[in-house]
């Protein structure tokens, strides 16, 4: 059978030590998350853009790209190439000729978190893992359920008390064993780490295994392709883990190995965080190469409060790299964002989402973003996930028979 991948080995970015990709392989013995690099020579030889656009409307359409060797070892829900769509009259309110939303709210399990788990699962699948545990803060834990159940992993997922409740129910109708925390992330982390080492457990936490990032990425192949093969200028990720905003800058170098894309100029990579939990603007701000833990974190933009990023070097890199920026949003801001996203454009986003129109607004009126540059906000996941956050007022409430008054 054909080799459906170029993979080549794992590389830690730190300390340059390679590591094979047919057996299970966690951190660098550095402690440094791992990253799968591909042949690019031997895509660039036998694999084309026109060859791309001809496949099928998934993430997968990619296969070269992605670590698995065997297709019978893909797990898919068709999940990908989700759309991007230009907001003329967001656009207009901030002063944007050409603002775009990269929407993954309408991919299988109604968030970004789908791409890794769909790409990480396929890969514990091809390496015989049966058992896999992760800490969330929701959505990543009820996608890597969901695909764990396809793939007849058995999923460990521990969450914080307070996560979404449609992201509890869709672990546990997974079949998936949920735990609930008191506490944040980090302290489920914690729980996870002593199952893993007790146990043996597959640790599929973030950037603890190398193969999420690898679905994520596929985020910028997209919007490269949707712009035909040509970069926006800016591109904004609402950043917690940060794994989405490091595949998108791997995705962009990538792309320019593989002469797919002109090198030189990257689209200026923001990474947009809650006021109440900062850990990479800080960072970014003081000119860090890593980031504090955030203490007392809390925001209702329940994805991005993560106080210590394992991957924060990485998404500090990016940024410097592309002369981006970090940026911190308030609740208001967001949610105000959020509902006008709805009420102008109709994409009910999540408030994750949301932090990036409000980032944009606020960009363009420092002059950081120009009026004609292409913008791309990632909306991470659905808004109809997160409920809690709209609150419904002045809504009149009617008898039978009783007639609506209209004031012309």
């Amino acid at each position: 059978m054909k080799d459906y991948s170029y993979i080549s080995h794992l590389e830690c970015p730190k300390c340059g030590e390679r590591y094979e990709e047919n057996e299970i392989q966690q951190l660098c013995k550095c402690g440094s998350p791992l990253l799968v690099r591909y042949h690019l020579e031997k895509v660039k030889a036998t694999v084309s853009r026109e060859d791309i656009s001809k496949r099928s409307n998934s993430l997968w359409r990619y296969h070269e790209l992605l670590p698995i060797h065997n297709k019978e070892n893909v797990i898919t829900l068709g999940e990908g190439m989700t759309p991007l769509e230009k907001l003329p009259s967001l656009g207009a309110e901030y002063g944007l000729n050409n603002l775009y939303i990269k929407d993954e709210g309408v991919i299988p399990t109604g968030s970004f978190k789908t791409r890794g788990a769909s790409v990480g699962v396929s890969k514990a699948k091809e390496l015989g893992v049966k058992q896999l545990a992760m800490p969330t803060n929701g959505n990543a834990g009820a996608a890597w359920a969901l695909y764990a159940a396809k793939a007849k992993i058995k999923a460990t997922i521990v969450m914080p008390v307070d996560a979404p409740q449609i992201t509890r129910k869709e672990v546990y109708v997974a079949g998936g064993d949920l735990y609930l925390i008191n506490g944040l992330i980090s302290d489920a982390g914690k729980v996870v780490g002593k199952l893993v080492q007790s146990h043996g457990v597959y640790d599929s936490s973030t950037l603890k295994e190398p193969y999420r990032i690898e679905g994520k990425k596929t985020m910028g192949y997209e919007i490269v392709e949707q712009f035909g093969w040509k970069v926006p200028d800016v591109i904004l990720y609402p950043t917690g883990g940060g794994v989405g905003i490091i595949g998108i800058y791997k995705a962009l170098l990538e792309l320019q190995e593989l002469g797919w894309i002109e090198k030189g100029k990257l689209p200026r990579l923001v990474a947009v965080q809650a006021e109440g939990c900062t850990p990479i603007v800080e960072a970014w701000k003081k000119g860090e190469k890593e980031s504090n833990f955030f203490e007392n974190s809390t925001t209702c933009a329940f994805g991005i409060n993560v106080p210590k990023a394992l991957g924060d070097f990485l998404v500090l890199e990016g940024i410097y790299a592309t002369q981006g920026c970090a940026l911190a949003i308030s609740e208001e801001e967001l949610l105000q964002a959020q509902k006008q996203v709805a009420s102008l454009e109709g994409n009910f986003i999540c408030p994750e989402g949301a932090a990036t129109f409000a980032a944009v607004r606020i960009l363009r009126e420092q002059d950081w973003i120009q009026e004609d540059e292409h913008v791309v906000c990632l909306n991470t996941g659905l808004g109809l996930k997160y409920p809690e956050t709209v609150e419904i007022e002045g809504v009149q409430t009617l008898q039978p028979g009783q007639d609506i008054f209209v004031n012309n």
